[in-house]
């Protein structure tokens, strides 16, 4: 059966798609088996992987509304895995599933038709915490959060930690976070670097090791239609990835299927201070160079 990993954040602009494609581009360069669900109605996962959003005769949404079976809308992709597209259908899939029944399982049940199929299934989330997010989350095993190294980018975490202990206690008692990635790293802004330590301080061994960098090919390589490995195979993005997939493999050959570790910190974050919908972190240094 495969291991079911949501890329989240309902922050935009963080790496998430550029994470959910390449990760799936280097476990498959890997001989795994990998279905990427793209459940974004922008479909950024679906062109990134060459596939026109426009074209495409079947996405998520009818799958998400029984009108098509799952296993007739997956295409392959260029870079060996499989690809469940998606485009605007999707927001009309959300508005039509709202008074549904067991609305949030829907994904869930059509991943279950498949999973035998693959080793590793990855859902590029919307940024936001709506209804597919939801069904993304209820279906998933484990949740992996891309966090940029820059402080705002830290606002909103905390509500989305919320949400995964939401629904670990109501829809999902197996759901834990698979790693936090910290994404766009620039080893000489100080403001990164400092983030990048509250992030471990305050989350431990949750922060993966491996840091995905800024690089001008890796933000080339969705414009032509190819994960970075096919793109720029000797590039620090496509390095970067190739030592995610490892890092991602090896956690999950060490942890039990369903297993939930006692110390998980989504069940220990602190309330936001004063209102603020970010996490509890200490505000870091202004200072910083470029």
């Amino acid at each position: 059966m495969a291991r079911i990993i949501a890329v989240a954040n309902q922050k935009g602009g963080v790496g998430k798609t550029t994470t959910a494609v390449n990760l799936a581009a280097a476990l498959a360069a890997a001989k795994r088996k990998v279905l990427l669900v793209d459940f974004d109605p922008q479909g950024n996962a679906t062109m990134a992987s060459g596939v026109n959003k426009r074209d495409i005769k079947a996405s998520g949404c009818e799958v998400l509304l029984e009108e098509v079976e799952i296993a007739a809308a997956i295409v392959p992709t260029e870079a060996h895995y499989d690809l469940l597209p998606g485009n605007g259908d999707l927001t009309a899939a959300e508005l039509k599933l709202m008074d549904a029944l067991a609305r949030e399982h829907r994904l869930k049940e059509v991943l279950a038709k498949i999973a035998a199929d693959y080793h590793t299934i990855l859902i590029d989330c919307p940024p936001s915490l709506n209804l597919l997010t939801l069904n993304a989350l209820t279906a998933a095993d484990g949740v992996l959060i891309p966090v940029q190294c820059e402080y705002f980018a830290l606002e909103g975490l905390s509500s989305l930690l919320d949400t995964i202990k939401a629904v670990r206690h109501r829809l999902n008692p197996q759901l834990e976070i698979d790693g936090l990635l910290r994404t766009m790293y620039d080893v000489r802004n100080n403001l990164g670097n400092e983030v990048s330590a509250q992030l471990t301080q305050h989350f431990g061994d949750k922060v993966l090791r491996s840091i995905i960098p800024r690089n001008v090919r890796l933000a080339e390589a969705p414009s032509h239609g190819q994960p970075i490995h096919l793109y720029d195979r000797s590039s620090r993005g496509a390095i970067a990835y190739i030592g995610l997939a490892g890092e991602v493999i090896r956690r999950e050959r060490g942890l039990p299927r369903g297993a939930v570790q006692a110390a998980d910190p989504v069940d220990d974050i602190e309330p936001p201070v004063h209102g603020d919908s970010g996490p509890v972190l200490k505000a870091p240094a202004a200072n910083h160079q470029d």
